[in-house]
């Protein structure tokens, strides 16, 4: 097949979730053959509902999706699903094929070093850190040499040497991709153009050109359909006024009247539909607990892994009320671990300073009860009034539907922004952030940026992307690779 072949076309492609929650209406867009772009579009938008059309694991409602005949398709998830959890190394990628493979473990060695992690086939997937467990979705994926990859927030839990490595495997990369990520750097490095899932017209715009450059044009269109649409509007208000004008005059005054009354409504006509701007969440602020003052949090040991065995380190950290932490290391070294053990309280190398509450991000939700709704996660907190936490989840885009709707059902973006809410609810003493931007708007990034600069609690951080830590106060790095 020649480059640049049309290999996946969507005709007049509608979709709705349970007959209610419109996705898609009658959309068109074609893939040609080595073509590596991106998807895009706000949180909840329905980006992974699209690559779930192409799958075959949705159907459309109306119109049709034309794949190539023979190719074959995989998909980089967001996240393992939780009933894999459970699967060793082996088992996680024989479950990417159909029919059984055998002598799989020279095929998972190989697929292992291209995304440079190195583990034991008869390690439990659970036990892996989130930045591994996004090399083994990565892995899952290309073990099984499809001819249309599809990558879904790849890059979040992902280090620095973990994105650098993606990022040139995609350069290199000869066949179809498309990849959604709110991470502008890493998308600017490789895709050639741009499906944009419009949130309001139900459609997708499609661009030629890198992410900065689709970006740009997007603007420069907005504001010329503004323009347009502003002179028109300027035009038509004349005519109307000039119309009413006429009509009381009578005779043929009323013709002209009603020849500029016609004229107003081909300018009305005339006018573009602007595709709306993204929402964003409005400026916040967490905050703190009142009470926690002065140091917040001691450790004197941590546990590290080196290889996947664990070692006890002795370190000296202290954290005290209005200071920031970066929390730094390489996937799994127990970052994660570290943070979920002082959310419990049974660290035994860490004192927490009595009374003070955890507001904990945790990167996969899972303090989150996916069975409640969001109007139930949120009124869990210490909520003074009804108002305020509505307040504060429309200050969120949560509206009435979704603080209905359970929290299993929401995108992974939508869950974060829930979990934001949450905090702001909660008035923690210490603030502890695993990677808060995953799966999260680019757009939403330097708000979350500002309150995290502006919360006066203790706090301590952990992310991989350098644009957002550059945005934050960072008072001391806590580099759990580096001996104290």
């Amino acid at each position: 097949m020649s480059r640049d072949e049309v290999i996946l076309r969507f005709d007049a492609v509608s979709f709705e979730y349970g007959h209610h929650i419109p996705i898609l209406s009658e959309t068109d867009f074609s893939l040609r053959n080595g073509w590596k772009v991106a998807l895009m579009g706000q949180n909840g938008a329905g980006k992974s509902t699209i690559l779930q059309l192409i799958t075959g694991m949705l159907h459309p409602e109306s119109g049709s999706i034309h794949i190539a005949d023979g190719l074959t398709i995989a998909t980089a998830r967001q996240v393992i699903p939780r009933a894999q959890m459970h699967l060793t190394v082996r088992a996680f990628f024989e479950a990417c094929f159909k029919k059984k493979i055998y002598n799989i473990d020279p095929l998972i060695d190989e697929i292992l070093d291209i995304v440079n992690l190195h583990a034991p086939h008869d390690r439990i997937i659970q036990s892996f850190s989130g930045g591994q467990q996004a090399r083994l979705l990565l892995a899952s994926a290309l073990i099984q040499k499809p001819d249309i990859l599809l990558l879904d927030e790849p890059t979040n839990n992902l280090d620095k040497a973990g994105i650098a490595h993606l990022t040139q495997f995609l350069v290199d990369y000869k066949k179809t991709c498309i990849v959604i990520s709110h991470d502008a750097e890493f998308l600017n490095a490789f895709t050639e153009g741009v499906l944009y899932l419009d949130i309001h017209t139900k459609k997708i715009d499609q661009y030629v050109g890198n992410y900065r450059d689709v970006v740009e044009e997007i603007s420069r269109r907005i504001e010329a359909e503004n323009r347009k649409n502003a002179h028109l509007a300027k035009k038509i208000q004349e005519n109307k006024d000039k119309a009413n004008f006429f009509a009381h005059k009578g005779g043929q005054m009323r013709l002209v009247a009603k020849k500029m009354r016609e004229q107003a409504e081909e300018m009305e006509e005339a006018k573009v539909d602007i595709r709306k701007e993204d929402k964003t969440i409005r400026p916040f602020i967490i905050p703190s607990q009142p009470e926690a003052t002065g140091t917040v949090l001691t450790v004197s040991s941590v546990t590290v892994f080196h290889n996947h065995t664990p070692k006890t380190r002795k370190v000296a950290l202290t954290v005290k009320k209005n200071e920031h932490v970066l929390l730094a290391g390489p996937n799994g070294i127990g970052k994660s671990t570290f943070l979920e053990s002082l959310t419990k309280k049974d660290h035994k190398g860490a004192t927490l300073a009595p009374g003070v509450r955890v507001g904990y991000y945790r990167q996969d939700f899972s303090t989150l009860n996916f069975d409640d709704t969001v109007y139930q996660a949120l009124s869990s907190t210490d909520v003074i009034t009804e108002m305020q936490l509505r307040s504060t989840a429309s200050g969120f885009l949560i509206n009435e539907n979704m603080m209905r709707a359970k929290i299993g059902t929401l995108s992974e973006g939508q869950k974060g922004l829930v979990a934001l809410a949450q905090l702001v609810l909660l008035h923690p003493g210490l603030l502890i952030l695993d990677e808060p931007t995953n799966h999260i708007n680019f757009r939403h990034i330097p708000i979350i940026a500002t309150a995290l600069n502006k919360y006066d609690g203790a706090m301590i951080l952990v992310s991989h992307i350098p644009e957002f830590i550059h945005q934050i106060r960072i008072d001391e790095v806590f580099d759990l690779e580096k001996e104290a």
